[in-house]
């Protein structure tokens, strides 16, 4: 078989690295891909990380080659170990995502791969002499964080490296707008609409008080980032207030939200809830969700 080889990430190989994040962005969001110009983008800076991605000091993308071919790839982040970064990043080193092909005919050596290219991540992590050393699967495209469920393949490849589960599980959702409640008329009940922290809020009201709110971010698949996945939007905040209406006031405010996508243009709405919180997931399935996948977020290398 032609060696393998891991080296640094050149803009030459930028075609190839997209199709194989794409290709894991796939099996857990479907229909929605990422175009060249966003992957190249996350690789110098994260924009939808504004508290966080300002401490970074350091980027590194690696990629393990064979037969001119990208068959596993990985992004390092190295935090700074001053004062303004928050603490629990300070002094840190991250695996910010790495994927690679599972062994197939034309991959024999995928594994190998992936484990070369683990090797040289840990060495730079050494090099960098941090406090301590995690990984993630947060790629550039919308619910792709964590460790999915659906990456057996990379999973495997953390286990075996050293790299334990020690954060939370979050279960990942989506709805076709069609299959949510409908709006209904609303005795008593107005609904503003504003701009919230999330995107757009739906607040219901009445006699001058909020009863609760929903906010939803139509804004996931910009044409500048995705090349795929119009028509996706998600569930930034959910809130009613128990004493109002109780569950009926959530399925009302998931039809407003509804009917305020329908003329939107989209077709598909995201939800992220714990995996512990079964009660408001069970809500979610009711009211027309179908889980997609679950993700571990936090993994820490301890070798």
């Amino acid at each position: 078989m032609p060696a393998l080889e891991v080296r640094p990430f050149r803009r030459a190989d930028r075609d190839q690295l997209t199709e194989l994040i794409n290709l894991h962005v796939a099996t857990v969001v479907p229909g929605v891909s990422v175009s060249v110009n966003t992957v190249l983008s996350a690789l110098e800076r994260r924009p939808d990380e504004f508290i966080t991605d300002p401490w970074v000091s350091e980027r590194v993308t690696l990629v393990a080659e064979q037969r001119d071919h990208i068959v596993a790839a990985a992004h390092l982040l190295r935090y700074r170990a001053d004062d303004e970064v928050g603490a629990a990043h300070r002094d840190v080193g991250e695996i910010g995502w790495l994927v690679h092909r599972p062994p197939a005919s034309y991959w024999p050596d995928s594994d190998r791969a992936a484990d070369l290219l683990m090797s040289a991540c840990l060495a730079r992590l050494a090099r960098w002499r941090v406090r301590a050393r995690y990984a993630s699967g947060d790629l550039p495209a919308p619910a792709v964080y964590g460790l999915p469920r659906n990456w057996p393949h990379i999973r495997a490849l953390y286990e075996r490296s050293g790299f334990r589960h020690v954060g939370d599980t979050e279960v990942i959702l989506c709805a076709r707008v069609t299959d949510l409640p409908s709006a209904q008329p609303w005795p008593g009940v107005t609904v503003e609409r504003t701009l919230g922290e999330c995107g757009t809020r739906l607040t219901a009201y009445a006699d001058g008080r909020a009863l609760g709110f929903i906010e939803v971010d139509t804004a996931l698949s910009r044409p500048e980032r995705q090349t795929r996945g119009t028509g996706l939007a998600d569930i930034g905040n959910l809130y009613t207030d128990p004493s109002a209406h109780g569950e009926d006031l959530e399925r009302r405010l998931l039809g407003e939200a509804a009917d305020w996508l329908r003329l939107c243009g989209v077709d598909r709405l995201l939800a992220y809830e714990a995996a512990a919180d079964g009660t408001m997931i069970d809500r979610l399935t009711s009211a027309g969700f179908r889980e997609l996948t679950r993700t571990d977020r936090g993994w820490e290398h301890r070798p």
